[in-house]
């Protein structure tokens, strides 16, 4: 067996777990939602999500470490460590938006080893492991082998981005407004939806001027297994950079160099 294909299909069954968790709370009137600290929204179905993930964890890989976007840090015995967003873009969930995700990465002796980014709403799953390849699985069809687009020019390139307003609050406006003057095509489908769209190969950049270690854990072994990149916006694979962007390779120099000079984040 591959290295870490063990994690990687519990990764899949605490996903398709918290999945079951997270649609009963799905298009439900009546639905509780908190601000945190930094004014971003929670439902108990983040909370709830996690929570079961956690729990499963424990059972499972009591020596893993644990970071989530919810609750406390569990430190790592052993060199895995598990990083767990319940809903990534729990604005589309409120709103009955199916575009978001539940996303989980394994990182060992820090590099990130596996990804699975579910979309409960959608009945899709995207998850990949070093040296597995990237697979796509909707509905009850078999899971397919997927790769990135083979478009090579930022011409014909498709871009997408998620909420601009966050662009406008770093002050990385004109960085966005410098790549969407060059693509064929920009769409606001965020979050993680759009870096899995990249992987699928249905678009060839999705770009986020905030990203905390959560949001872009799964989708760097993800788009890496697929062909392409996830990286922070100096090019890093990195999960602390503050920021990033999934695209295919060709478009690499012409997309970093933009990035790359954009302003530092605002704290």
């Amino acid at each position: 067996m591959p290295r870490y294909s063990d994690r990687l299909q519990f990764a899949l069954q605490m996903t398709t777990r918290a999945s079951e968790l997270i649609l009963k709370h799905y298009q439900v009137d009546g639905l509780l939602v908190e601000s945190k600290s930094d004014e971003s929204p929670v439902t108990v179905a983040d909370k709830g999500a996690e929570q079961l993930m956690r729990q499963m964890l424990a059972e499972q890989y009591p020596e893993d470490g644990v970071l989530g976007e919810e609750f406390d840090d569990v430190p790592s015995r052993n060199g895995f460590r598990w990083i767990l967003d319940p809903i990534d873009g729990t604005k589309a969930f409120i709103h009955g938006v199916p575009l978001f995700g539940t996303l989980i990465g394994v990182e060992h002796d820090g590099r990130m080893v596996a990804g699975v980014c579910r979309f409960p709403a959608l009945h899709e799953v995207v998850y990949a492991a070093d040296g597995e390849g990237c697979w796509w699985q909707i509905g009850q069809q078999s899971a397919r082998r997927t790769a990135i687009s083979q478009v090579t020019s930022i011409g014909s390139a498709r871009l997408m981005f998620t909420e601009p307003t966050h662009w406008r609050t770093t002050g990385r406006f004109d960085s966005i407004v410098q790549v969407m003057d060059q693509v064929r095509i920009a769409r606001g489908w965020g979050d993680c939806y759009g870096h899995a769209m990249v992987a699928t190969g249905r678009a060839e950049l999705a770009i986020d001027p905030l990203m905390s270690p959560w949001d872009i854990a799964a989708l760097i072994p993800i788009l890496r297994e697929a062909g392409g990149c996830c990286t922070d916006w100096k090019g890093n694979e990195t999960i602390t950079g503050g920021d990033g962007v999934s695209f295919v390779p060709a478009l690499r120099d012409s997309v970093i160099s933009i990035l790359s000079a954009a302003p530092a984040l605002k704290k």
